[in-house]
Protein backbone atom coordinates (compact mmCIF):
# COMPACT_ATOMS: atom_id res chain seq x y z
CA UNK A 1 0.00 0.00 0.00
CA UNK A 2 0.91 3.43 -0.68
CA UNK A 3 1.57 5.90 2.60
CA UNK A 4 -0.58 8.19 3.17
CA UNK A 5 -3.68 5.33 4.81
CA UNK A 6 -4.20 6.93 8.07
CA UNK A 7 -7.58 6.84 10.04
CA UNK A 8 -9.77 9.93 9.33
CA UNK A 9 -9.48 9.45 5.48
CA UNK A 10 -13.20 9.57 4.06
CA UNK A 11 -14.88 7.96 1.02
CA UNK A 12 -18.64 8.96 -0.20
CA UNK A 13 -21.56 7.58 -2.15
CA UNK A 14 -24.09 10.36 -3.27
CA UNK A 15 -27.19 9.19 -5.27
CA UNK A 16 -31.11 9.29 -5.66
CA UNK A 17 -33.00 6.33 -4.74
CA UNK A 18 -34.34 4.25 -7.79
CA UNK A 19 -37.29 1.69 -7.92
CA UNK A 20 -34.01 -0.48 -9.05
CA UNK A 21 -33.28 -0.26 -5.68
CA UNK A 22 -36.30 -0.84 -3.61
CA UNK A 23 -36.63 -3.96 -1.70
CA UNK A 24 -37.98 -6.88 -4.14
CA UNK A 25 -37.04 -10.43 -4.22
CA UNK A 26 -36.58 -12.53 -7.57
CA UNK A 27 -39.16 -14.94 -6.05
CA UNK A 28 -41.18 -12.87 -3.30
CA UNK A 29 -41.80 -9.80 -5.79
CA UNK A 30 -42.23 -5.96 -4.06
CA UNK A 31 -41.49 -6.37 0.07
CA UNK A 32 -41.56 -2.60 0.21
CA UNK A 33 -41.31 0.40 -2.07
CA UNK A 34 -38.29 1.96 -0.36
CA UNK A 35 -34.70 2.02 -0.21
CA UNK A 36 -33.22 -2.01 0.17
CA UNK A 37 -31.21 -2.52 3.29
CA UNK A 38 -28.70 -4.92 0.41
CA UNK A 39 -28.76 -1.48 -1.52
CA UNK A 40 -27.67 0.41 1.33
CA UNK A 41 -25.07 -2.35 2.07
CA UNK A 42 -23.93 -2.10 -1.28
CA UNK A 43 -23.13 1.35 -1.37
CA UNK A 44 -21.28 1.33 2.11
CA UNK A 45 -18.94 -1.14 0.55
CA UNK A 46 -18.59 1.36 -2.25
CA UNK A 47 -17.77 4.62 0.32
CA UNK A 48 -15.87 1.69 1.97
CA UNK A 49 -13.70 1.17 -1.29
CA UNK A 50 -13.48 4.68 -2.44
CA UNK A 51 -11.18 5.07 0.89
CA UNK A 52 -8.77 2.33 0.08
CA UNK A 53 -8.32 3.21 -3.87
CA UNK A 54 -6.24 5.85 -3.88
CA UNK A 55 -3.67 3.82 -1.85
CA UNK A 56 -3.32 0.68 -3.45
CA UNK A 57 -0.34 -0.51 -5.45
CA UNK A 58 -0.65 -1.36 -9.07
CA UNK A 59 -0.18 -5.06 -7.98
CA UNK A 60 -2.83 -4.67 -5.57
CA UNK A 61 -6.40 -4.86 -4.82
CA UNK A 62 -8.74 -5.43 -2.03
CA UNK A 63 -12.13 -8.14 -1.69
CA UNK A 64 -14.69 -7.56 0.90
CA UNK A 65 -14.19 -9.08 4.23
CA UNK A 66 -17.18 -8.81 6.77
CA UNK A 67 -19.91 -5.94 6.72
CA UNK A 68 -21.94 -5.03 10.00
CA UNK A 69 -25.27 -2.22 9.17
CA UNK A 70 -28.17 -1.26 10.97
CA UNK A 71 -30.72 0.10 8.77
CA UNK A 72 -32.29 2.40 10.87
CA UNK A 73 -34.98 4.11 8.41
CA UNK A 74 -36.76 4.16 5.53
CA UNK A 75 -35.87 6.18 2.17
CA UNK A 76 -38.40 6.38 -0.69
CA UNK A 77 -37.83 6.89 -4.04
CA UNK A 78 -36.53 9.76 -5.60
CA UNK A 79 -34.68 11.44 -2.20
CA UNK A 80 -31.05 11.72 -2.07
CA UNK A 81 -28.94 9.25 -0.23
CA UNK A 82 -25.14 10.11 1.25
CA UNK A 83 -23.18 7.29 2.84
CA UNK A 84 -20.23 8.28 4.30
CA UNK A 85 -17.32 5.70 5.37
CA UNK A 86 -14.18 6.85 7.66
CA UNK A 87 -10.87 4.86 7.97
CA UNK A 88 -10.68 3.84 11.60
CA UNK A 89 -7.92 1.85 11.57
CA UNK A 90 -5.57 -0.62 9.49
CA UNK A 91 -4.36 -3.86 10.78
CA UNK A 92 -1.73 -5.11 8.50
CA UNK A 93 -3.67 -5.77 5.66
CA UNK A 94 -7.21 -5.52 6.81
CA UNK A 95 -8.97 -1.78 6.45
CA UNK A 96 -11.47 -0.90 9.12
CA UNK A 97 -13.91 1.43 8.13
CA UNK A 98 -16.99 3.11 10.32
CA UNK A 99 -19.62 4.18 8.22
CA UNK A 100 -22.75 6.28 8.48
CA UNK A 101 -25.74 6.81 5.94
CA UNK A 102 -28.59 9.76 5.98
CA UNK A 103 -31.28 10.93 3.66
CA UNK A 104 -33.09 14.50 3.45
CA UNK A 105 -33.98 13.86 6.18
CA UNK A 106 -32.50 11.60 8.48
CA UNK A 107 -30.04 9.20 9.58
CA UNK A 108 -30.66 5.82 8.27
CA UNK A 109 -28.11 3.38 8.62
CA UNK A 110 -24.50 2.80 10.49
CA UNK A 111 -22.22 -0.02 10.50
CA UNK A 112 -18.70 -0.66 9.66
CA UNK A 113 -16.92 -2.72 7.01
CA UNK A 114 -13.36 -4.33 6.73
CA UNK A 115 -11.44 -5.38 3.26
CA UNK A 116 -8.47 -7.26 3.06
CA UNK A 117 -5.50 -6.13 0.83
CA UNK A 118 -4.90 -9.27 -1.47
CA UNK A 119 -1.93 -9.20 -4.74
CA UNK A 120 -3.91 -8.92 -7.83
CA UNK A 121 -1.92 -11.78 -8.62
CA UNK A 122 -3.10 -14.33 -6.41
CA UNK A 123 -6.55 -12.68 -6.94
CA UNK A 124 -6.64 -13.77 -10.92
CA UNK A 125 -5.83 -16.69 -9.92
CA UNK A 126 -8.11 -17.77 -7.87
CA UNK A 127 -11.00 -16.44 -10.55
CA UNK A 128 -9.58 -18.79 -12.95
CA UNK A 129 -9.77 -21.49 -10.39
CA UNK A 130 -13.35 -20.94 -10.18
CA UNK A 131 -13.89 -20.16 -14.15
CA UNK A 132 -14.76 -16.57 -13.11
CA UNK A 133 -12.95 -14.79 -16.00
Amino acid sequence: MRSGLVPGKTGEVEITVTGAMVAQFDELGLVHPVYATWTLVKHMEEASRKVLLPFLEDDEDAVGHAVNVVHLAPTPVGMRVRVRAVLERVDGRRIHCRLEASNERERIGEGTTIQIVVSRARLREQFLALGAL
